[in-house]
């Protein structure tokens, strides 16, 4: 970057995921008005909130939130039908969709309730449907009707409730239909920024797409430029991989298309604006924006601007440089200040990834405050064109107050909502306010349809609280800059830290933000730097192996006893200081997992996570459940549980998770009072030789956990040895079964456990009512991340037929921007199989099956690599085993038969995991039931369990249980002892004979 612009890049990254009270500090008193400010505010802000009061009977929003709180069952039904009913293409299952969303919904006590004619009107559709679908009617006319117009009735009766619920929020089906609208009395004086549907494209022919309605929209607009309508355009609809670690394609790209569309807006006189994103493709947005801003083509070009979102601790650093930008470029920039849109799924995937802080403010008010201070920036802007969009009163008075006489800025509003907030200031006091109006198909606005619900429709925006009657004026123009004052600009309460997610209990495992281009690089180059350390698999796995595994069992079992005699806690600490050492030591684990196991980055960070995650969640389940406890029982009687170590275990690990499962089962059975020998697989030895020296630094005596590297035949000896106590195995079906019979062979030997977690063959059933981009999304996740390489992985998809082209054709469409290579490259997404071996078995079921893909990629040449593959079946019954790679087999299930389908899935006698993507909550209820499955993810990917959220393991083929990282899972390693004490032997029961009042 430039001069100016690129003096804003460290304060970009130091406010990032700077502490929330750093960040307000400044934000608070540049945003905080003087008293004269603040009653000239109130006094225009009661003003506005008398407008939008007298204009509540033609103000859909709010009367629809008066009507349909979305907390209420009738407002989660309503929002429910409007994302799923348009785009469910077969009767059968929008009957079924229909019935489930209205359940025991009260339609009929909203009958007639509003003043909006539009919302009485969907509320009659709706009635007429819950009546329909109802299972208990009166008869008569209802009796009839049904029996006249059945269920297409019903259908018709909610479609038509849905398309005028799509109608409020769109203002055209194409741009020309938009246009046309905007001439409509009830928008005169307003000027439009119109937004081509679409929130992300999945394939490079979605990208297209957009880009040629963004082309048409410009043309379309420009045909009348004196109208003063502009265009919106949002990158992440242009390239389906507008991420971090694909900048190096992407972003050349965007740039490319967006100079295109800039360059003929401005020979056509318009105005374009960039939407904003998500906050992880900021830095991608600003270096793409100023590019094509400091293009010679488009000097003197005032047209061309960008959306901030005030909710990102960033904004202001933004507002700054998008001042620089402009005053380089000889230019205002149109700047539109938001509120935000997706606070919602930026705070999740914050705690999911383990930042160390949010990229937000977590309180309402302080993104409130946050917007005042870069609404004042941007009236003293001399780079800036400003525009405010807001529907908050109180927001728009301050902005008023402000800016005095000046009338050179402009206010925005979404299409359908904030209807009275800025009649009279456009039409009588001069202001000019634009309408960011969506174009698009009614099918296409389902997901835009329910986000701006639920982001007006929470219990914090000021559209909610004001359509709340019980609030009154001074609570609704209460001072944002006061309430954060108040609290000190501490985070909310509610939402800890990423690092707090599971306190008090326990620490979460530290994450890296690989969002974030310098740490990317940083973080690459480290672990580039690393690949040359250490001997090869086999050379290690040799030069460990000083001793037998007989000699390994006696060692065991000597230093055994010393350590279960140790108390709990003690050996609690061994493991949390293990976890401590691991994330010391995280770049040079995830090195050694690219370069021995073959895994990405990401895959590589989230192994080390895992890792840690154990550790952590064994020692509190340990010192939480490990303890002695005293039971109940007659009087004079002492009853104890013990739980206590059995002896040696040996643990069996596979060479897919080298280190979180190889660590995970073994710290399980350490903590539980035993003695490990712990068998890495033969590919994997050097991080497992790792994982045990800092074990051995963390305190956990070197005899008391032995490696034992080596290949089958080491597994074979431990599992035969009688001294061993129990085995702890993750591998195939095929390989438990072994270990099991030889338990059971030697009669001479004691009866001890096995917990075994092996594969499955895992379906994910998808029906119409799921949403094509999430499912084809979570397909690409589940199916290929890892190289297929995990037992979670997806490997058969059951498509309903009626959606099953569509989807394969967006699926084949993902699966083009793949890219396929170096584990180590960034912008990997699929690497090679773990060896020659895998390889020739996985390519052997590729070439069996050509004639039957649907969709394959290219790979390089050299290397282990398994094109990914979506092969079809003829029928779900052609698949009964694993097959452990980048292999999708795809069959489809008919309308009406879930459960059918769900009995074919269990017959084949796995049950690790299963996926449904569904719209209807009693599909979800049906496979929860029926599914015989160790875990179920609905509407997600099936990949990447959480420890302690979601315990992992299956039944039938797939495993034993109890299920890793869950509460269950301690105990099976443990020897269960009572001890039962009569306390009256030596004479009378003194406890009872002590009593107050005995009664004699």
């Amino acid at each position: 970057m430039d001069s100016a612009t690129s003096s804003f890049h460290a304060e970009l990254k130091r406010l990032h995921r700077a502490p929330e009270p750093e960040v307000l500090k400044p934000l608070l008193a540049h945003a905080r008005l003087t008293p004269a400010e603040r009653e000239g505010a109130v006094q225009v802000a009661l003003g506005l909130l008398a407008d939008l009061r007298a204009a509540q009977s033609s103000g859909w929003v709010n009367q629809f939130l008066q009507q349909y709180r979305l907390n209420s069952s009738e407002g989660v039904a309503l929002l429910s039908l409007a994302e799923a009913f348009l785009r469910v293409p077969d009767p059968e299952t929008a009957d079924q969709l229909i019935a489930d969303k209205f359940g025991d919904a009260d339609w009929s006590a909203h009958k007639g309730k509003s003043s909006s004619k539009l919302v009485n009107t969907a509320t009659w559709g709706l009635v007429i449907g819950k009546a329909l679908v109802s299972d208990g009617g009166q008869g008569g006319v209802l009796r009839r009707l049904i029996a006249r117009a059945g269920e297409p009735f019903v259908r018709q009766a909610v479609g038509a409730a849905m398309k005028m619920m799509g109608e409020v929020f769109v203002m055209g089906r194409t741009i020309d239909e938009a246009m046309r609208r905007m001439k409509k009395p009830e928008n005169r004086g307003f000027t439009a920024s119109f937004d081509m549907l679409g929130e992300a494209a999945r394939t490079f022919p979605d990208g297209q797409r957009y880009f040629d309605a963004y082309r048409r929209a410009i043309e379309a607009v420009g045909s009348d430029p004196a109208a003063g309508h502009s265009v919106s355009v949002k990158l992440s609809a242009l390239h389906p991989r507008y991420e971090v670690p694909q900048w190096e394609r992407c972003v050349p790209a965007l740039t490319e298309m967006l100079e295109a569309l800039c360059i003929e807006a401005a020979q056509k006189g318009i105005a374009l604006t960039v939407d904003a994103e998500e906050s992880e493709r900021l830095e991608m947005s600003l270096q793409i924006i100023e590019t094509v801003g400091r293009l010679p083509a488009l000097k003197g070009w005032d047209g061309y601007g960008m959306a901030v979102q005030a909710y990102g601790k960033r904004c202001r650093a933004v507002i700054g440089w998008a001042d620089a930008l402009g005053q380089e470029t000889g230019r205002r920039m149109n700047v539109r200040l938001v509120k935000g849109a997706y606070w919602d799924s930026e705070i999740k995937r914050t705690q999911e990834a383990g930042l160390s802080d949010y990229p937000l403010f977590t309180r309402k008010a302080a993104t409130d405050v946050s917007y005042l201070a870069c609404a004042k920036d941007m009236l003293a802007a001399k780079g800036i064109a400003p525009a405010f969009a807001s529907h908050n009163a109180l927001t728009v008075a301050t902005i008023v107050e402000w800016a005095g006489k000046s009338r050179d800025f402009e206010f925005q509003r979404l299409h359908g909502m904030g209807e009275g907030l800025y009649e009279r200031l456009v039409r009588e006091e001069g202001y000019h306010c634009r309408i960011y109006a969506p174009v698009g198909g009614h099918r296409d606005l389902l997901a835009y349809l329910v986000r701006r619900l639920l982001e007006n429709g929470a219990n914090s925006s000021f559209v909610h609280q004001l359509a709340d009657e019980r609030l009154t004026d001074e609570e609704l123009l209460a001072d944002p800059v006061e309430k954060i004052a108040k609290v000190g600009g501490e985070r909310h309460p509610s939402i800890p830290l990423p690092r707090d997610l599971f306190a008090p209990e326990r620490r979460n495992s530290e994450g890296i933000d690989l969002q974030d281009k310098d740490t990317l690089a940083a973080v690459a180059k480290a672990i580039s730097d690393c690949s040359g350390k250490g001997p090869s698999g086999a050379e290690q796995g040799s030069g460990l192996r000083r001793s037998t595994p007989s000699e390994m069992v006696a060692r065991a079992q000597q230093a055994y006893p010393d350590w279960t005699a140790r108390p709990v806690h003690e050996r609690a600490a061994c493991l949390e200081r293990l976890a401590d050492l691991l994330e010391q030591h995280r770049t040079e684990l995830m090195a050694i997992c690219v370069h021995e196991a073959r895994k990405t980055i990401p895959d590589a960070l989230a192994e080390v996570r895992e890792a840690v995650d154990f550790c952590r969640y064994y020692a509190d389940q340990a010192r939480a459940h490990l303890v002695p406890i005293e039971l109940p029982g007659p009087t004079g009687e002492r009853n104890v549980l013990r739980h206590e170590g059995r002896g040696v275990w040996a643990t069996i690990a596979p060479w897919n998770f080298p280190l979180a499962i190889f660590l995970g089962q073994t710290v399980a059975a350490l903590v539980a009072g035993n003695a490990v020998v712990a068998k890495p697989a033969p590919q994997t030895p050097r991080i497992a030789a790792r994982a045990v020296e800092l074990a051995h630094q963390a305190g956990i005596p070197e005899d008391v956990l032995i490696l034992a590297p080596g290949g089958p035949e080491v597994g074979a000896a431990l599992v035969a040895d009688p001294r061993v106590a129990g085995v702890a195995f993750t591998g195939s079906t095929a390989t438990a079964r072994k270990i099991a019979r030889e338990l059971l062979a030697n009669e001479d030997r004691p009866l001890v456990p096995l917990i075994a977690e092996t594969g499955g063959v895992n379906a994910m059933i998808v029906d119409s009512t799921a949403l094509a981009e999430q499912v084809v999304q979570d397909v690409v996740t589940s199916s290929f991340r890892s190289a297929g390489q995990r037992c979670s992985a997806l490997r058969l998809l059951l498509l309903q037929e009626e959606i099953a082209e569509s989807t394969l054709e967006m699926l084949s469409g993902a699966m083009d921007t793949l890219i396929v290579g170096d584990p180590a490259d960034p912008a990997t997404d699929v690497g090679p199989v773990i060896d020659r071996q895998a390889y020739d078995n996985l390519m052997g079921r590729r070439e069996a099956t050509r004639n039957s893909w649907i969709k394959t990629i290219d790979v390089p040449a050299e290397g282990n690599f398994v094109p990914p593959t979506a092969i079809r079946l003829r029928s779900m019954d052609d698949l009964n085993r694993e097959w452990f790679g980048p292999l999708l087999h795809v069959a489809t299930w008919k309308a009406g038969e879930l459960e059918r389908t769900i009995d074919h899935v269990n017959a084949k006698g796995f049950g690790l995991t299963m996926g449904l993507h569904s719209r209807i909550a009693r599909s979800a209820e049906t496979v929860e039931a029926l599914a015989r499955v160790g875990n179920l993810y609905v509407n997600r990917s099936m990949i990447g369990a959480i420890v302690g959220s979601q315990p992992f393991g299956g039944e039938g083929f797939s495993g034993t249980g109890p299920k890793a990282g869950g509460p269950h899972y301690l105990p099976r390693f443990c020897a269960e002892r009572v001890t039962s004490t009569d306390t009256t032997s030596s004479g009378g029961n003194a406890t009872l004979l002590s009593l107050d009042d005995i009664g004699f």
